[in-house]
């Protein structure tokens, strides 16, 4: 009987490069991930698991040709075949492949949109948690609209479009993290742009915006064309434009500001509607005095101080709205403190004035280098003055507060003097006629409103007062809107030049 023997062939190892290659082509088109970055991804995967496999951390070395994805490792002097890893080390690579894939695409995310932050985006509601808007951007990539990003009063619902601003691009592990805004400036800013073809094409300029979202904003514009009118043509004809912005804003009104370098120009554009008389400013202290007539303080100062606090933000400085009196009170508080500081006199107290310091807190924002620059003191003197500023400006302070409250109250119970005089005279006057028309046998006539003393309309209670105007279409202010809350006079601030 005869025996076969059976030759068995060993089946020669596979070349894993073309499989490489199409993975990477694959990682490539569908996550938008760098050939280069998916090699070196591969490599230190298969350096690793090598490493791990011979129990070493050092001497492994792994290159890929990118053009046939042949694998080339080695250690120290010996050549390795990764097919002979094994199983184990071939699982290890394998979850490390994994890992810097997901890397590699979380940096490609990442730079993606925060590249993009500031700009619009228009997504759709997906699912609504705790207030949170989760809203779909891309065919991939989700984002967050904060509670606190959306503009107060307003909801969202599933299915609903949005649009948004970029507000934060940030990594957390593996994941990027998209948040949105609909209450940052520039979410108007980008309405702007996307609403007025001229800002596209760079004839028309944002220079700064201001806003207190869901209320109002203000925005500086200039023209680069001196043919073209910036606000006019933010605005639109009869309001289009502007009008469009305002709806998305959900009503927010929006003042339109001329801009102008010249801050003597631009910071009466920003305080309007009010009427402005005089402007100084101090750069010293980024501090700007504006002078107005008493029957424009509260125009000036605006709702809740909201329309002199954004005038403020948009130009960048500080902006106290004084009366003349006012100011001239102030002038005489500092001229009596400043008396009282180490080293005081007359060239020292003006020296300050000049530069717009009317309070021991203005001192204290200086170092004794800077004020030495410009006091003529020597530094160590004016440090003691920086210093006695420091320790003594609360008390200021609060004998500033106690001199206002005496004032306030000395004027209350004078405004209560003159309405029960002039109550008075108006009852003596009634019955003066009264007696006169009974001695007469006349009926007495019923006072008219035209008779009422003056003092109810000081009183603010005249009969049939005409209720507050609505803003134009280009986002005008009404004086009628323009109101303070009690006791909302501005703090002091420095003198003119």
């Amino acid at each position: 009987m005869a025996f076969t023997k059976k030759v068995v062939v060993e089946e020669k190892p596979k070349d894993p490069g073309p499989d490489i290659l199409k993975l990477v082509d694959v990682l490539h088109e569908e996550r938008k991930i760098s050939k280069e970055t998916i090699f070196k991804g591969i490599a230190a995967a298969i350096q690793s698991a090598i490493e791990k496999k011979l129990m070493v951390e050092e001497g492994v070395f792994v290159s890929i040709d990118e053009a046939t994805g042949h694998i080339v490792a080695r250690h120290g002097e010996h050549d390795m075949d990764p097919v002979e890893l094994g199983r184990i080390a071939a699982q290890s690579a394998k979850q490390m492949i994994i890992q810097k894939i997901r890397e590699a695409e979380s940096d490609t995310v990442f730079n993606e949109f925060a590249g993009k932050k500031g700009e619009l985006i228009v997504g759709t509601v997906t699912r609504v948690d705790a207030g949170t808007a989760i809203v779909q951007i891309t065919t991939k990539h989700e984002a967050l609209l904060p509670r606190s990003e959306q503009i107060p009063g307003e909801t969202h619902h599933v299915g609903e479009r949005v649009k948004a601003v970029i507000l934060e691009v940030r990594k957390q592990g593996h994941r990027v993290k998209v948040v949105l805004s609909r209450c940052h400036p520039d979410f108007v800013k980008a309405l702007f742009e996307e609403e007025i073809p001229e800002i596209d094409e760079r004839i028309i300029d944002i220079r700064a915006v201001a806003r207190e979202a869901g209320y109002r904003s203000k925005v500086a514009v200039t023209s680069i064309d001196l043919k073209v009118d910036a606000v006019g043509a933010c605005v639109g004809v009869r309001g289009s434009r502007i009008k469009n912005v305002i709806e998305e804003l959900n009503g927010e009104r929006i003042d339109i500001v001329r801009w102008n370098d010249a801050l003597q120009v631009l910071i009466p554009n920003a305080l309007q509607p009010a009427q402005i008389s005089d402007v100084f400013t101090y750069a010293r202290l980024g501090r700007a005095i504006v002078l107005v007539t008493d029957d424009q303080l509260s125009l000036a100062i605006g709702r809740r101080g909201q329309n002199v606090r954004l005038a403020s933000k948009l130009v960048g400085w500080d902006i106290e709205i004084m009366t003349h009196d006012e100011l001239a009170e102030a002038l005489e508080r500092a001229e009596r403190w400043f008396g009282q500081l180490p080293h005081a006199s007359a060239e020292l107290t003006n020296a300050l004035i000049e530069e717009g310091f009317l309070s021991y807190n203005d001192i204290t924002n200086l170092d004794a280098a800077g004020l030495a620059e410009f006091t003529g003191l020597p530094e160590p003197e004016a440090d003691e003055v920086v210093m006695y500023a420091e320790e003594y400006a609360e008390v200021m302070e609060q004998s500033v507060e106690d001199e206002r409250r005496q004032a306030e109250a000395a004027a209350a119970e004078a405004r209560r003097e003159a309405d029960a005089q002039a109550a008075a005279e108006a009852a003596a006057e009634a019955q003066a006629a009264a007696e006169q028309a009974q001695a007469t046998g006349a009926e007495p006539q019923p006072a008219t409103d035209a008779a009422l003393p003056d003092a109810f309309a000081e009183l603010g209670t005249a009969p049939d007062s005409a209720p507050p105007s609505e803003p134009d279409a280009g986002g005008a202010v009404s004086a009628a809107e323009e109101t303070t809350e009690p006791g909302g006079a501005p703090t002091d601030a420095p003198p003119a030049e």
